[in-house]
């Protein structure tokens, strides 16, 4: 039960005493001690105060002048690309992905590239053994690398093992699914494990300097699997995208404490591994001899770097009373909706009666929305059954109102098409810099399928 807490003011000089004396220990005068009441205290805030009894921590301004945290490039360009230019010493990484996507064959090969330069690399596997990490170095042509390597799955270990010499600059962990602490109960891979396990390993690598690198695996939905907490733990989380079935792989940087979070890494799965693509476009585009309805190419934007990917689309008119099909690979689903319902409402198009198949080809992810006009002419090429030219790109993003509006860095991506060989823009009116395209303009939606029917 609550009970008040008594103390004892002196009227002089202010102190406070918590037991009534004739005379005040601090100042001396007689009689000033007087009985203030004070809050309601329980036993659990008498034993859990937390305002005294710390140690003082020193503040500094942000105007102070420090050194900015270190980076160790990998020697991946696409890598470093991702991370902001390479892994920051005393951080934490988290890498993601799809079993057999190539998370564990990308490590290696940064902690190759970073071994060579003389620097020390540990590399713990909780899923393989050390033998079996040796025989994929060997196959990627890095069975020279000085990486240390150990199969291990205990936290206590492995830390106390790197606690006996000095850090190491770069440390892997693969995977945090497949560490065990003792100190808490469980099986690897629940929750508490996950969470205790990367706690210990995040502080032993502040603590030292090291760059940690944690392997995670992901849940069917593509989240990481573990608890939530896992990725505000630790400074960056990269996703490594991609179909097993194609050749290429995108690293994309979800989280960034050290730099963007919009710039991506684009690789090539081959025999001796995963191969930088220094132009992505090459990826996405198809060679087309003759004109094909329903396809537009589109100059996406992912950070610095605008990747031209081709835009599909397929109507098929259906008999009356059929419920017409709405299939989306590559984009939203919603937001298909939303350019459909606009080019109905604003343009007097119908889909009502025809099934609508979306396709961004190469599997390419499209998230940005000045996909909308590329979107809106494959539609409407598709349902006219009019090829559109093919040395066109569209872009822009289309207002509910039926409004073309401007995208950001419209001339980076009319720059980047120029130079893989395209000849015109179309774009929004307010498109300026062209970067050598001939520019087609449009205000609103209504002006844009005009031109693409020859009205």
């Amino acid at each position: 039960m609550a009970k008040p807490k008594k103390r004892y003011v002196c009227q002089a000089c202010g102190s406070v005493s918590s037991q009534w004396a004739g005379q005040c220990a601090d100042c001396g005068d007689w009689n000033t001690l007087i009985e203030d009441g004070g809050g309601v205290v329980t036993p659990f805030q008498a034993k859990h105060n937390l305002q005294s009894g710390g140690r003082a921590i020193q503040l500094v301004g942000l105007d102070t002048d420090i050194a900015l945290p270190e980076r160790m490039e990998t020697g991946i360009a696409e890598l470093d690309r991702a991370l902001g230019g390479g892994f920051v010493h005393a951080s934490a990484t988290l890498i993601g992905g799809d079993p057999g996507i190539g998370k564990s064959t990308l490590l290696l090969q940064a902690a190759a590239k970073i071994a060579l330069r003389g620097l020390s690399v540990a590399y713990v596997s909780g899923e393989e053994a050390a033998d079996q990490v040796r025989l994929r170095a060997r196959r990627l042509g890095l069975g020279n690398a000085p990486v240390q390597l150990a199969a291990a799955t205990s936290v206590r270990d492995i830390l106390t093992t790197l606690g006996e010499g000095p850090a190491p600059a770069l440390l892997v962990i693969d995977s945090i699914q497949t560490m065990h602490s003792d100190l808490i109960e469980g099986a690897p891979g629940t929750v508490s494990q996950v969470r205790a396990s990367s706690q210990e390993l995040i502080r032993f690598a502040k603590e030292r300097g090291t760059a940690l690198v944690l392997v995670g695996h992901v849940t069917k939905d593509g989240s990481i699997a573990g608890p939530r907490v896992l990725e505000h733990m630790v400074d960056t989380v990269l996703a490594f995208e991609g179909e097993r079935s194609h050749q290429y792989r995108i690293l994309r940087a979800v989280k960034n404490r050290f730099g963007g979070t919009d710039e991506i890494g684009v690789f090539a799965m081959q025999t001796e591994g995963l191969s930088e693509v220094g132009n992505p476009s090459s990826l996405f585009l198809t060679q087309r001899d003759e004109s094909v309805t329903g396809t537009i190419v589109f100059p996406a934007l992912e950070g610095t770097r605008p990747v031209l990917v081709e835009v599909q689309a397929l109507t098929v008119r259906l008999a009356s009373g059929a419920t017409p099909r709405r299939a989306v690979v590559g984009w939203d689903s919603g937001r298909l909706a939303m350019v459909l319902a606009v080019l109905e409402a604003r343009c007097g198009l119908s889909f009502s009666s025809c099934e609508v198949y979306l396709n961004v080809s190469g599997g390419y992810r499209v998230q940005d929305p000045a996909a909308d006009l590329a979107v809106a002419a494959a539609l409407v090429s598709a349902l006219a059954e009019r090829p559109l030219a093919a040395d066109a790109v569209a872009f822009g993003e289309i207002a509910l109102s039926g409004e073309v509006r401007p995208v950001a860095h419209g001339a980076l991506r009319c720059r980047e098409a120029a130079k893989l060989g395209f000849g015109r823009a179309l774009a929004p009116a307010a498109q300026a810099d062209t970067g050598g395209l001939q520019l087609a303009g449009f205000k609103n939606l209504a002006a844009f399928v005009d031109h693409l029917l020859g009205r």
